[in-house]
Formats: C-alpha cells, structure tokens, sequence
C-alpha cells in the first residue's frame, strides 16, 4: 500500500506571489529526516492557569535546530478539535521543511485555506507558510508614518524626502501590492538612483537606509515575511567634498560675527559641545549642573531607546565662557531654556541665520554646519579623550563615529610627515603644535 505523507506549502513571495500549490501524494515516510535524528512530532498539552482559570492549548515541537517551540491557543476561542488539528499540521509542515520538501497534501492544504487569520499568523511566524499580502506600496508609508506619530519634526522630513525619491523615478508606484516587490526590483533602483540620477551618494544611501526601515518595519507587523532590500547595501552616508572641520580660529570669527550673545550659546553648543540643533534648543538650565561639570542633553531621536535619550555631557570651558555670559544677560534669570530666541522649537531652522553670521565671520560657506560643528568636536574629543567618552559625550556609536563622524585634519597630515602643524589657538588664543597636543593629558 502506498505510504501517504501529508505535505503542504506556499511557495515563496517569488513564486506566484504566495499561492498556494499542491501534489497529491508523496512516498516520503513521515518519520525520516535529513536532518539527523529530529523527531517529527508535535505534543498537545491542555494547561490551566492559577485562580484566574484560564485555559489555553500549547502545541510544542522541535524546529530544525532543533529548538524547542510553543504554538499557544486561548481555550476560549478555539474548541480541542482545533487545537488538535493545528497539532497534525504543524507535524506536516515541520517535517516539509526539514526535509526541504516542496510536496504538500491536500487535506492540509484546504485545512489552512480555512484557517483563521491568528493561526495563520502563528504558522507564519515559524516560517511554515506565508500568505500574499494584499497592502499596497502607497498604504505601507502611509501605516509606517501613522505608526511613528512621536517622530521628530528633522526626521519626518528625511522620511518625507526619502518617500518622495521612493516613488519619483517611475520604479514603484503607490498601487502596486507589497508582496510583488522583488530583491531584484529593489537592486535595479538602487542602481539607477546611483546612475541616472544627479543624487549625492550621501542621499542615496539614506533614501535606501529609510526605505529599509520602512520594510522592516512591514516585516514586524507581518505584512511581508522578508524586506526586498535585505541584503541590498545602501553605500556610505559620508560625503567627503562637504566634510570641513571648523578650526577653532574659525569658531572665534564665528562667535565675533553673531548678532547676539544667544547665537554665541548656539555656536559654542554646536561646536564645543557637540550638540544636534533640536538638542540645543530644547536644553534648560536646569538640566546644567555647575557642580558635577556636566548638563543633561535630551534626544528625542532616541525615545524607543531608554539608555540612550538622555546623555551627561562634560561642561567644556568653552561652552562655560558662553553660558555664564548668557545667564547673566537681564531678563535671563527665571527663563527655562537656554535658547528663547526661538519659540517654535520643533520648525525653527537655525541654517538660514548661521549662513549669514558664517558670511560676516568671512570664513566662506560651510556645507552642513550644524554636522561639521558636531564632527570636528566629535573628532577633537576622540584624539584627547578616547573612542569610549567620544561616544558617550557625542552619542552615537563607534560604529556611527567611523562612518559619519571622524576627521583627517590638516594637522593629522603635518604630524604624520613629521613637520609642525597647522597653526590653530584654542580660546585661551595659544598656539597649538604637536608638542602641545602630545602633552595633553
């Protein structure tokens, strides 16, 4: 007699989309594996739980690494016979994918055609099937935006934009379902943004890194089983012909060239702080502590991360100097932020006012300001302090320093070839040297 094994599978979102295909029998013994000594079954346990009595219904079975799995039903949805129909599938389907069988059974299949999108979700989890996704391209940054109403007012633009050069160059259109969206689609746009078009590479690798988490993000709630862009590289976000460090003589005409002594904070914040804008102004005065040398610098960046929304930054001298002038100003002393020059905090634009101090100042137009500023601090404080408190008090990771951060300097250059370096002063006005950095501490 023939041995009947029970097979069923969706092929894969390259493979008619996830339809659903079937063969009517197989030999295969439903015991044998290739894998080595797994056992192919699945047990049933009815579990109550406690003075609440809540009843539910684990299915448990080994994957193909042999990890112990659960399956859990609420007994108060699902009758026995369910649970017990589950259990049979799971047992097909954890033997198919052992044995790489693309064979599947018929009753099985119908079975799970009428099974109810919760069990389907389940199966799904484990990599047992996978059902095509009706959303749209259009609805998946439409649900990704409404998932993220907290995002700051500087990343929702980048999202913006990158949603834009997501549907501006006749690749994907809004109405084109999810699931048809191909790894080879994707690889195709990414080298079309690369070579027919006059984006920088920094905005490309951008756009690619947002539409990746827009994906991703698709995968999490189970829309897609797999991001198209996974595996797809995004290039670098550095662009070296806007790279500047800001020297500190330039800082000095910086500061002589404001037009009051808020802009002078901002500057110093930004430059010897190593603070983002929106970090700047949003900082109080009470997050400042004159006695422990530091002040609190809030992230809102970062509020899906609790250890990393708030960072201690040290109180550079520079910065001091600035602060202490500020607070002193009449009027200052019940304010609650630093920055009041800017009342709409979350909108407000500070590169349009720094292109004309940095005009005045005479020290020509810096690309990026704001992520100069950052980066020469950022790139100071690795030299003197060390990649653990450059992370710390910049805050982001080494990872993030190496790519986006860290400067060559002129004076890097003149003390590899062994000659004096560049000369710069710092705010005391003295000459720095290599003899000088050296002897720093």
């Amino acid at each position: 007699m023939t041995d009947y094994c029970a097979k069923f599978i969706f092929r894969s979102p390259l493979d008619n989309h996830g339809s659903l295909c079937y063969i009517e029998n197989s030999n295969t013994g439903s015991g044998a594996t290739d894998k080595g000594d797994i056992e192919i079954m699945a047990t049933l346990s009815p579990r109550t739980f406690g003075k609440s009595g809540k009843r539910i219904y684990q299915i448990q079975f080994r994957d193909e690494n042999r990890v112990k799995q659960t399956i859990t039903l609420p007994a108060s949805r699902y009758r026995e016979k369910i649970a017990r129909q589950l259990k049979d599938a799971v047992e097909v389907l954890i033997d198919k994918k052992i044995n790489d069988d693309p064979r599947q059974h018929g009753p099985t299949k119908a079975w799970l055609e009428n099974a109810p999108p919760e069990i389907l979700a389940k199966l799904t989890k484990y990599g047992f099937c996978m059902l095509p996704s009706t959303h749209t391209l259009g609805e998946l940054w439409d649900k990704y935006f409404d998932s993220h109403p907290d995002m700051i007012p500087q990343t929702l633009k980048t999202y913006t934009y990158a949603r834009e050069r997501f549907f501006s160059f006749e690749f994907f259109k809004p109405n084109v379902l999810l699931h048809k969206v191909t790894k080879a689609k994707m690889e195709e746009w990414r080298q079309f943004l690369r070579t027919e078009t006059k984006l920088a590479p920094a905005t490309i690798a951008g756009t690619l890194s947002k539409a990746k988490a827009v994906l991703n993000w698709a995968v999490k709630v189970g829309w897609i089983a797999e991001s198209p862009l996974k595996g797809v590289g995004r290039g670098s976000y550095r662009n070296p012909a806007k790279d500047r460090f800001i020297k500190p003589e330039e800082y000095h005409k910086l500061l002589t060239a404001c037009p009051c002594q808020e802009w002078r904070t901002i500057i110093a914040l930004a430059r010897y702080g190593g603070l983002h804008p929106h970090e700047i102004l949003n900082l109080r005065w009470c997050d400042i502590d004159g006695e422990s040398h530091r002040f609190k610098v809030f992230n809102a960046k970062m509020r899906q991360h609790e250890d990393k929304i708030l960072r201690e930054v040290p109180i550079f001298e520079e910065v001091a100097t600035e602060l202490e002038k500020l607070r002193s100003l009449p009027g200052n002393e019940d304010t609650e932020y630093v920055v009041n020059r800017y009342p709409d905090r979350e909108q407000c634009n500070l590169g349009t006012q720094f292109s004309r101090i940095a005009k005045r100042a005479g020290i020509g137009k810096i690309p990026r300001p704001f992520d100069n500023m950052r980066a020469s601090r950022s790139t100071e404080i690795h030299k003197q302090y060390g990649a653990k408190k450059e992370s710390l008090w910049i805050g982001h990771s080494l990872k993030v320093a190496l790519e986006s951060y860290l400067l060559v300097t002129d004076d890097d250059y003149a003390i590899a070839a062994g000659k004096k370096a560049v000369k710069s002063v710092d705010n005391t006005g003295i000459e720095r040297t290599p003899e000088t950095l050296e002897a720093q501490p």
